[in-house]
């Protein structure tokens, strides 16, 4: 019995030294492991593809790779945040501005217009009765007369006749006072001037040709009739325009007719006269939108009296925007702001010491000059991006993030949830988005937009960063020739596709114009997919190599794979995918 009870007493002991030894141990260890799995959120990433993000471990999606703890958590990045690298910053000159409320009334407003007639000013001389023009004495248009001036003679049968009345009308004026009386004034309703009316009284003899007189003072705007032309009582000779005073219209966009009210005061400049300026104010303000251009005519009334302004002269103006009662507005330069049509978007530095960044849907309300008003979305002392936004925007489109184009974020630019086209998924595209409904219409306007993409595309081939910026403008051309009302129906691609190309114009490297142009690859084959017909074979290609490794695709004429992304370097890197017949 001794001889248990020490080996129970051995016993008990080593498992109270063990409890004291290795249980708190695995206490800690265990609290540790529940607070790793219990309160944050382990992601793991693929080390060649790090916009792969997944809530457990595995195998990379589009590689195969195992993946391995993200790095982001570490970084203490949100979900919508990315984080750009300081060689990127400096290849795309990216700079940022903090934002503070400021008086809008301070900013100009710009206007360009174009100087015409004063209509109130203008006139048209008439002929008072019929007959043939003997004589023109205006010989062209630009000529200036004077009121009374003799313009022409003409020969009229039925004034003749009347003439002839008039004198026998005199030989009974005793006896007949009430017939004389009438013709004189059928005479005058002629405008016979009583001195013309009394010579041919006095003398007794009929004039064959009678002078028409200029009844205003000005400048011959059109010559309406010829030397020997027959004409009609009211028929219109010239149109005489006087030029003491000229209008100034300016075309503004329906974003700013609260910005301009009658009486304002407007500074005008004109290319003829660089260095001197002129002074008006707002005479008039159109009640009536023309709806094809979306603009109201807003009109100048400027003193000429020295002649120094011209009908169809260019004018540039500045006009101080209207005071808003002292109301203090955010405001940001127009640089900073992306608009997809429905969205208009910034985006924030998010963190002040690290190029960190997140995309931030705004409000806006008028634009006074280069700046926009911010109604909703941002906060005095907020810092964003005002130059380099479309590169920062690509970034976000390739990380995965909110961006310009994708509202939710978690998608990459060709792809779905995570992760971008492999070549084996490019085989088969008729999922990546959902197929629109265009008119015809639209489908025909946008065979040009598809021709000036295609020489774009060409431009990337030779690697010319020069001809790619001056293709992608006629791009962008292309699409504004385009009515208005076609463009609202295309939901919203032909302001992303414009955007998008301005991105292209906005740094001359490169590389910088490459991503962009992935972009809008990305953004016109998913609408010309749509398409019922197109007006010639597209070949959708396929680079997997392309976008740091991503893949990227690209539209093509030819079956033959010239490769946009790399162009020499690697010419034939590719394949067709899709053919759109």
């Amino acid at each position: 019995m001794k001889k248990y009870l020490i080996y129970v007493v051995v016993l008990v002991i080593g498992i109270v030294l063990g409890w004291i030894l290795f249980g708190k141990t695995s206490n800690k260890d265990e609290q540790h492991n529940h607070s790793e799995t219990g309160d944050s959120k382990q992601l793991w990433t693929c080390s060649m593809h790090p916009q792969i993000m997944q809530p457990e471990p595995g195998d990379c999606p589009i590689c195969g790779m195992d993946l391995i703890p993200a790095e982001a958590g570490a970084d203490g990045l949100s979900a919508d945040q990315f984080k750009l690298t300081t060689n990127a910053m400096a290849l795309a000159n990216i700079q940022t501005t903090v934002v503070g409320n400021g008086l809008v009334e301070g900013n100009n407003t710009n206007l360009s217009g174009k100087i015409v007639e004063n209509e109130e000013a203008n006139a048209v001389q008439v002929s008072y009765f019929s007959g043939r023009i003997e004589r023109l004495n205006v010989s062209f248009t630009g000529e200036e007369v004077r009121k009374g001036q003799l313009l022409a003679t003409i020969y009229s049968p039925e004034l003749y006749a009347a003439q002839q009345e008039l004198i026998t009308a005199t030989s009974l004026k005793a006896s007949q006072p009430e017939l004389y009386k009438a013709v004189r004034n059928k005479l005058k309703l002629w405008k016979l001037s009583e001195a013309q009316i009394n010579q041919i009284e006095s003398t007794g003899k009929v004039k064959e040709n009678l002078p028409v007189y200029a009844t205003v003072s000005g400048t011959v705007t059109e010559k309406l009739v010829e030397q020997g032309d027959y004409i009609k009582s009211g028929q219109p000779l010239l149109k005489i325009a006087n030029l003491n005073t000229v209008w100034a219209n300016f075309d503004v966009y329906e974003n700013q007719i609260n910005h301009f009210k009658k009486g304002q005061d407007v500074t005008l400049s004109t290319n003829a006269y660089p260095n001197k300026e002129f002074k008006g104010k707002v005479d008039f303000i159109d009640p009536i939108l023309n709806t094809k251009t979306r603009t109201v005519t807003l009109r100048v009334v400027l003193n000429n009296k020295n002649g120094e302004l011209k009908p169809g002269m260019f004018v540039a103006a500045k006009v101080d925007a209207i005071k808003r009662g002292g109301n203090d507005v955010l405001k940001v330069p127009s640089s900073a702001v992306l608009w997809t049509g429905e969205r208009s978007v910034v985006y924030l530095k998010a963190n002040p010491n690290e190029p960190v960044f997140e995309m931030r849907e705004v409000t806006l309300g008028s634009r006074v000059g280069d700046y926009y008003e911010v109604v909703e979305g941002l906060s005095s002392g907020d810092e964003i991006v005002t130059h380099g936004t479309f590169t920062v925007d690509a970034s976000a489109q390739l990380q995965g993030k909110k961006s310009m184009m994708n509202k939710e974020g978690g998608k990459t630019m060709t792809g779905h949830e995570g992760h971008t086209m492999t070549e084996g998924e490019g085989h088969d595209m008729s999922n990546m988005v959902e197929k629109l409904d265009f008119s015809t219409t639209v489908e025909q306007s946008f065979y040009g937009v598809i021709d000036a993409y295609i020489e774009l595309k060409d431009a990337f081939v030779k690697s010319d960063a020069p001809l790619a910026a001056t293709k992608s403008a006629l791009f962008r051309k292309a699409l504004e020739n385009m009515p208005v009302s076609q463009r609202e129906q295309t939901h919203n691609y032909w302001s992303m596709l414009h955007k998008i190309s301005m991105g292209i114009n906005e740094d001359a490297d490169l590389e910088h114009q490459r991503k962009q142009f992935q972009l809008l690859s990305s953004k016109l084959i998913e609408m010309v997919k749509s398409f019922n017909k197109v007006n010639h074979k597209l070949f959708v290609q396929y680079c997997p190599m392309a976008g740091n490794n991503e893949g990227a695709f690209w539209l093509s004429k030819e079956e033959q794979i010239l490769n946009p992304y790399f162009g020499d370097a690697m010419l034939k890197c590719g394949s067709v995918k899709q053919v759109i017949e």
